[in-house]
């Protein structure tokens, strides 16, 4: 076990070392550096459930099965069933009494948790997938998203996602929610 300890240690060191040498620190702690425009553009994103700022771009269930299959069910299984521990559910409805929020065995999915379809577009276009988050393109995005809630009976196979059908879905959950409507001075905001 020390020996494998050793191993993956000395491993992360040589790779930080190499790395070490194409970055220039930056900032007080001489870690890091200031993000490029570019990259301050790419995730300065907000994709409200109003879909104000959706890009263009459009995509079908049957063209998200094949972008699923290439880039997502390696974590989340083939009919998104989930990887457990570690990937959660995505499809299913079940329950549709929102009884799991005094079970927490139940999983919370697209189909029986989330309130707005723009979220899920939202998250896909920024952290998926993990081992190359916002590398999907918008097309792409909408096509998984269609085949999501397609899968979860949200949306017919037929619909096509787009930046104006997307905030018109209205999620199964939608109504399950409360709205924040306190308000308070600055250090609540």
């Amino acid at each position: 076990m020390r020996r494998l300890v050793a191993a993956l240690l000395l491993g992360v060191a040589a790779c930080s070392a190499r790395d070490a040498k194409d970055v220039v620190p930056e900032g007080p702690w001489g870690l890091g550096r200031a993000p490029t425009a570019d990259e301050l553009t790419a995730w300065n994103t907000n994709y409200n459930p109003t879909g104000k700022n959706l890009p263009p771009g459009q995509g079908t269930a049957a063209e998200g099965k094949a972008v699923y299959a290439a880039k997502c069910a390696s974590c989340h299984g083939d009919a998104g069933q989930g990887m457990p521990p570690a990937y959660p559910q995505l499809v299913g409805k079940d329950p549709t009494d929102f009884s799991f929020d005094n079970d927490f065995k139940i999983p919370h999915t697209i189909g029986n948790y989330w309130p707005y379809a723009t979220t899920l577009y939202d998250y896909i276009n920024r952290a998926m997938p993990l081992t190359a988050p916002g590398s999907l393109q918008p097309a792409e995005i909408y096509a998984v998203v269609a085949y999501l809630l397609a899968a979860n009976g949200v949306i017919a196979d037929s619909a096509v996602m787009n930046a104006e059908t997307l905030p018109k879905v209205k999620m199964p959950a939608h109504d399950r929610f409360v709205v924040d409507d306190r308000s308070g001075g600055a250090s609540f905001r």
